[in-house]
Parts: structure tokens; C-alpha cells; sequence
């Protein structure tokens, strides 16, 4: 592991600016009040920073700013209404169900009024433990929004001062997301690679790259200054953010039949050649990522390019020696994947030469001006959440779900007179998420983070003997905690449970041990509660799959018929971004949708080896359908013909007719698969007069380059044209319409592009 680059990587990204800039926005105010002798109000004042700071998710500053206001006057609100409802216990038992359904019924909208509504419930939480009386309660509120706004303050201002800098942090970070795609890609090239884990790693990668490139699309295309801006930082980022979008379609694109590669040529070391390039690729793409993340020019190395050249000149070796008739179809696939690779390799340095930011190349490039299309509308219409009131919408089973834990939290505690009840309801609050598998790993994480972190601060306390020893590692705790906080749950426990004791220690040395024995205690009560609510409303994905599984056919049908026009039709290339996008965000919903449902119970998971396939072939097809559209860039005017007619209108009807099953529409009439003969006969044809030149002793023809041209365009409409046929296979089984054990046993690698397609 490279320890200088993770470094580089971990300070520069947003976690750790965000992390830094919510800790110095939580402390400076009780730090600066206990100075003046006011610490109780110093800790109100934190506690409305730390409120709002949840609402500050990445984004454009706008709707930023915005999120952060109304979660500014929702917490006043809430701490009022929670405040004035001590009087009484039912009352307040009331006040948490009404509180805990309404504002996660918030969720329905996005995942800012999301956190808005979290803000809102992490106040109500902490108003429990602080119990105020009379004209007190409005002034713990004014504290509240005191902190609030200077926390709201001081995140405008670091905008103002670096307005590109949350921007560069999540541009780099999705450039790093795409390395780490490659790196998984390159698995395939070893020698007894597991298939099916490899599949399911590089969707969940995929996942990971769609999120990051869907947050950034937003503080891109959101922004009127960055995409009508004429100055070089602004449309430097939009131009490298193109470039590496169109980088990972071409990853994308670089899709074949691996096993097939592996039966040919294990043990003759090509293949490690392969990986070895791939791998450098994916270091170039990780300085390219910290470099951006960072703000300055990366460091260009010519590593890349000799490991290229010396690929290139072991691979014609290669191919002279293991050239004949029989492996032909299998070196022009070998072929398509090294011209890839130098298509990618290429991209990889313009990627490099655009983060100089020069002006004349930044301000020459030809950018789109339809961008609005690309983001998501937010649309804030009371009537979506009149929709959701239904135990059919996940958003509702999830609001009541928390609002049952909360109410149960609060109860419990009630009954067992626990003095640090609101940490019940706290791990209530932030183990319960709308799906099982995610509360059942926090469910985990939290206790066992808890244990560990009771632990280490207990560790921390006897080793530090001075008052700024403590100090100053609760501060670095509290850094760590909001560094891993959006990316690894288990870890942020661990450093939050640390600081939190010491904190408490400083604030109270004296009952130290009681804050520790309820903390471990109230953990677990609220981790058991948090399980039972989520098998006594549970949401399973089985419930929902076959609605991502509708979605995602349907973008894919669209990204396929706009890429396939540009094979005949005889007009301006069509932009397919926006459906390529469209399709890309669909399949990864639906492979998170799969990931999910792999965590539940296994009572929960029927037909999952066919949902497994399902969301392969997705996948796959996908990757197809890039691959095409990569050609036609190239290709698509020279060999434009009527004879793709057929095969793309069948694959198009088959498409959606698959759709409409499993959306329970009905179904038109089959197609007759006599659609792929033509362009079968074609390539045999081409194949054989080939085969004939090479028996003859005739290497460079035309027939040569016709051949490893139109032959890999050809074989894209003929797999997905077999794929499109599978999957009504795999929606006839999911539906119940024809259940056929055939439809179970389709292998993985007739998902993939192979050297048989045509025969």
C-alpha cells in the first residue's frame, strides 16, 4: 500500500475539510463561552451548530444554504414544542411519535430534506436530556439559533473564500471512484478469478461511481456560474468532469468474454500484460483524483506509456506466434481490448494535460449547453408525501418504523428510570434506515464501535494526565469521527464513543463511571429495540426489486435505440449522454437494490440466483451498448446499412415488452428471432474469406480491416439481441408466467462478449 498517497487522498478530500470545518463550528463556541464563564450556554450554542451542520451535505451552495435555514427554524421549532412538553410524559411520548413519523416522513423528497428532518430529531433527542422550564425553554432555543447561524456563517464563508474547493473535492473523489472501477475490472485478468464475486464487486463500484457523478452533475450543472463561466477554474472543472464521465463509458465499453480469454490463453502470461497496463492506468487516475481534490496540476508519468509500448510489442510477438485459423475470432477480441486500452490511456493524459487549466485548450472546448436536463428537478409538492401515506411506500414504513423505536426508546427508559435515557433514542435515531441490510449492519457497528470506543477513551484518559492533553485528543477524536461519518460507520462509532467520554470527563470527572455503564447500557437497549421495529415493520427489497428491475430495462431500452439509430439512419448523431446517464443511474439502483436484498433473510430471498442474472445481463448489456456507441463515433457513417433494421426493432419490442411484464402491462405478441441471420451470414462471410487470406500467407488486406472493424459492431447487436431474449427467460420465471428451470441454469459467460457470438 502506498501510505504517502492514502494520506494525500484522506486530507484533501471533502470528508476531512467537512470534518474539520463541523469540529472547529461545534467546539469554537463552547470553547470561547467557558472562557467568559457561560459553558452551559457555550454547550447549547454547540449543539445547535452540530444540528445544523447535519444539514449541510454536499451540494450547490444554494440549495446548501437553503437546507441549512430550514434546518435552522426547524430545530427552534422542535426545541420549543419538545421543551414545553416536559410537563408531562405522555405528552411528550406524543410529542417523540408525532415528531419521529413527520420528519422522516421528509425522506420522501431527497436526501437534503432528509437531513433536515434528521437535524430536527437529533434536537429533539438532546432536549430530552436538557430539561428546561418555563421562559428558559425560549431562551435555550435563541442559544440554538445563536449556534446555528455562526455554524451557517462560517460554512458561506469558507464557500466564499474557496467557492471552487467542495467542488474539486467531489470531482476528484469520482475520478478516484472510476480508478478503483478499473481495479476491480483488472481482477478479471488473473488466473482462477472468481466470477461471480468479481461481477458483484465491480457493480457495487459501479454504484459508487453513479453517486459520486450524480452529486457532482449537481454542483455543476446546478451552478450558472460554472457552466456559462468563462473563467478557467470553473470551466476547467466542467471540462475535466466531461472527460472523465466519458473515460468511464469507455471502461465501461471494455467488455468480453474473460472466461473464454482464460480457457484460450492461461499459462501463455499474456494476460498479466494486460492487468499489469490496467493497473497503471489506475494509479495515473488516483493523481489525477488527489491533484484535483487538491486544487493543482498532477504529476504526469511516463511509466504509463512504456508499459503500454512494452505491452503493444509483447502482444504482436504474441500474435504472430499463436496466430491460425482457429483462435482468429479470439486475437481480434485480444486486439479490441488493446486498442481500448490505448483509447483509455489516452483519455488518462488529456485528463492529466486539462488539470493545468490553460486557457486557450479550457476555453476551445466544445461543451454541451443543455445541461439542465442532466439534473434532478427538486420538486417539493405536498402531494408526494398524500402518495407515500401508504404501507406500500418504503419512506412511510420506514417513518413509522422510527416513530414505533422512538416512542418504545422513551418508554423504556420512563420505566427503568434511566438518568442518560435520550441515548436510547439516539442509537434508535441513527441505527434505523429505510432497509433492513443497512439497519442490520449499523445495528451491529454500533455496538460493537461503542465497546471498542468505551475502551480506547477509557485507554486515552489514563494516558493523557493534563486537562489540554484531553482536550486536544477529544479534538482530534471528534475530527476522525466526521472524517469517517458519511463513509465508514463503524469506525466514526468508535472515535465518537472516545470523544464523547472524554468530553463527559472533562465536563464531570466525578460520575465518569456512571456515563459509561449507561452509555454501553442505553446502546444496547436501543439497539434491541431498533432490531425488533425492524422485523415488526420490516421492508424487504423482494417487495420492490421488480420495480427497479422495470426501470432499469427501460433506460436501457432507451440509451440502446438512441446509440442504434446512429446505425440507420442517415442523420446527425444523436447525443445519447443523457440516456447513457439515465441507464447507468437506473442499473446501479437496481444492483444496490440486489446488494441489499442479499443481506436479509434468506426466507426474503426468493428467486435471488435469477434476480442475480437479471442484474448481470443488465449490467452487461449496458456495457454492450457503450461499446456501440463508442464505434459509432467512428464507425457508424461508414457502415451504415438497413440490415441492422431487424435486430435493432427486435431488440427494441423485446426490450420492452420484458418491461411491461414485470411492471404487469400487457404484453405484445413476440417477434420472430429471424432478425440476427443476416448479420450472422455476414461476419461467417468475412470470416472465411479471412481465414483463406491467412492460410495463403496474406496478412494486411482490406478484408482484415473490414473485419476488425464491423465484426465487433456486429457481434454488440447480436448479444444484446440474445440478451434482450434471456431476459424475458428471467422475467417469465419472476413473474410466474412460464417458470422454466432452463432459465435458472444460464451461465455467466453467455453474458459476455466471446468469440462464439456469431456462430
Amino acid at each position: 500500500m502506498d501510505y504517502i498517497k492514502e494520506y494525500r487522498q484522506f486530507v484533501s478530500s471533502y470528508y476531512f475539510n467537512e470534518a474539520v470545518r463541523i469540529t472547529v463550528g461545534i467546539t469554537l463556541p463552547s470553547v470561547i463561552l467557558n472562557f467568559f464563564g457561560m459553558l452551559e450556554i457555550g454547550l447549547i450554542a454547540s449543539l445547535g451548530a452540530m444540528a445544523v451542520s447535519a444539514a449541510d451535505i454536499p451540494g450547490h451552495i444554494k440549495e446548501r444554504r437553503n437546507g441549512m435555514l430550514a434546518a435552522l427554524a426547524l430545530i427552534f421549532f422542535v426545541d420549543l414544542v419538545t421543551g414545553f412538553a416536559h410537563v408531562s410524559q405522555p405528552v411528550t411520548a406524543l410529542v417523540i411519535l408525532t415528531f419521529s413519523f413527520s420528519l422522516s416522513m421528509l425522506g420522501v423528497y431527497n436526501a437534503r430534506t432528509n437531513a433536515i428532518g434528521f437535524a430536527g430529531l437529533l434536537i429533539m433527542v438532546l432536549t430530552l436530556y436538557h430539561k428546561a422550564t418555563g421562559w428558559n425553554v425560549v431562551l435555550d432555543g435563541i442559544y440554538l439559533l445563536c449556534g446555528g447561524l455562526w455554524y451557517i456563517g462560517l460554512s458561506l464563508a469558507l464557500h466564499g473564500v474557496r467557492p471552487y474547493k467542495v467542488i474539486q473535492q467531489a470531482l476528484g473523489d469520482s475520478i478516484i471512484a472510476v480508478a478503483d472501477y478499473l481495479k476491480t475490472r483488472s481482477y478479471f485478468y488473473n488466473e482462477g478469478v472468481n466470477y461471480d464475486k468479481t461481477y458483484k464487486n465491480l457493480m457495487q463500484q459501479q454504484q459508487k461511481v453513479q453517486d459520486k457523478q450524480i452529486l457532482v452533475r449537481e454542483m455543476l450543472f446546478k451552478s450558472r456560474n460554472i457552466v456559462k463561466s468563462t473563467t478557467l477554474t470553473g470551466r476547467g472543472l466542467l471540462v475535466i468532469f466531461v472527460e472523465s464521465v466519458d473515460l468511464f463509458e469507455k471502461a465501461n465499453a471494455t467488455f468480453y468474454n474473460y472466461e473464454s480469454m482464460h480457457r484460450r490463453f492461461d499459462g501463455t502470461n499474456i494476460l498479466p500484460h494486460f492487468r499489469k497496463v490496467i493497473l497503471g492506468m489506475v494509479d495515473e487516475l488516483y493523481e489525477i483524483g488527489v491533484s484535483v481534490q487538491e486544487g493543482r496540476r498532477s504529476r504526469v508519468s511516463k511509466n504509463l506509456n512504456d508499459e503500454l509500448r512494452e505491452l503493444k510489442q509483447h502482444f504482436e510477438k504474441f500474435v504472430n506466434t499463436h496466430r491460425n485459423a482457429d483462435n482468429l475470432e479470439a486475437l481480434i477480441n485480444m486486439r479490441k481490448i488493446m486498442q481500448s486500452i490505448e483509447d483509455m490511456i489516452l483519455r488518462i493524459y488529456t485528463l492529466h494535460h486539462y488539470t493545468r487549466y490553460e486557457r486557450k485548450e479550457v476555453k476551445d472546448y466544445l461543451l454541451s449547453d443543455n445541461y439542465d436536463s442532466f439534473v434532478e428537478k427538486t420538486d417539493l409538492d405536498g402531494d408526494l408525501i398524500r402518495e407515500n401515506l401508504s404501507l406500500q411506500s418504503n419512506t412511510f414504513r420506514h417513518a413509522l418504523r422510527l416513530g414505533i423505536a422512538m416512542t418504545l426508546g422513551y418508554i423504556t427508559a420512563v420505566l427503568l428510570q434511566l438518568e442518560y435515557s435520550y441515548w436510547i433514542l439516539l442509537t434508535a435515531l441513527v441505527i434505523l434506515k429505510p432497509t433492513y441490510s443497512v439497519t442490520k449492519q449499523r445495528n451491529y457497528q454500533r455496538v460493537i464501535g461503542t465497546i471498542i470506543g468505551a475502551m480506547g477513551g477509557i485507554g486515552l484518559l489514563f494516558l493523557l494526565q493534563t486537562q489540554t492533553g484531553r482536550f486536544t485528543a477529544m479534538i482530534l477524536l471528534m475530527i476522525a469521527t466526521y472524517s469517517f461519518m458519511r463513509t465508514r460507520y463503524l469506525v466514526s462509532v468508535t472515535f465518537m464513543t472516545a470523544y464523547v467520554l472524554i468530553l463527559f470527563f472533562l465536563l464531570d470527572s466525578r460520575n465518569f463511571h456512571v456515563v459509561i455503564e449507561n452509555r454501553i447500557l442505553d446502546t444496547i437497549i436501543g439497539s434491541v429495540i431498533a432490531g425488533l421495529t425492524t422485523y415488526i415493520i420490516p421492508s424487504w427489497e423482494k417487495k420492490q426489486v421488480k420495480t427497479y428491475m422495470a426501470a432499469a430495462l427501460e433506460k436501457t431500452r432507451a440509451y440502446f435505440e438512441t446509440v442504434a439509430s446512429a446505425y440507420i439512419k442517415n442523420e446527425p448523431a444523436p447525443d445519447y449522454k443523457l440516456s447513457r446517464k439515465e441507464a447507468f443511474v437506473a442499473q446501479a439502483n437496481l444492483s444496490g437494490t440486489f446488494s441489499r436484498m442479499l443481506s436479509e433473510p434468506k426466507s426474503k430471498q426468493k428467486n435471488i440466483k435469477t434476480i442475480h442474472q437479471f442484474v448481470v445481463m443488465i449490467f452487461t448489456i449496458n456495457s454492450h451498448i457503450a461499446t456501440l456507441a463508442h464505434y459509432s463515433r467512428l464507425l457508424a457513417a461508414k457502415y451504415r446499412s438497413p440490415v441492422f433494421t431487424p435486430v435493432i426493432e427486435n431488440t427494441i419490442h423485446e426490450l420492452g415488452n420484458t418491461s411491461g411484464m414485470l411492471s404487469d402491462e400487457t404484453v405484445a405478441p413476440q417477434v420472430a428471432h429471424s432478425d440476427t441471420q443476416a448479420l450472422k451470414a455476414a461476419v461467417k462471410d468475412l470470416l472465411e474469406k479471412r481465414r483463406h487470406e491467412i492460410q495463403q500467407g496474406l496478412l494486411d488486406t482490406e478484408t482484415k480491416i473490414t473485419l476488425n472493424e464491423l465484426k465487433p459492431i456486429i457481434d454488440q447487436f447480436l448479444l444484446i439481441s440474445r440478451a434482450s431474449g434471456d431476459l424475458n427467460k428471467l422475467a417469465e420465471t419472476l413473474t410466474g408466467l412460464k417458470p422454466s428451470p432452463e432459465a435458472e441454469k444460464l451461465p455467466l459467460e453467455s453474458l459476455s462478449a466471446g468469440e462464439h457470438a456469431v456462430q
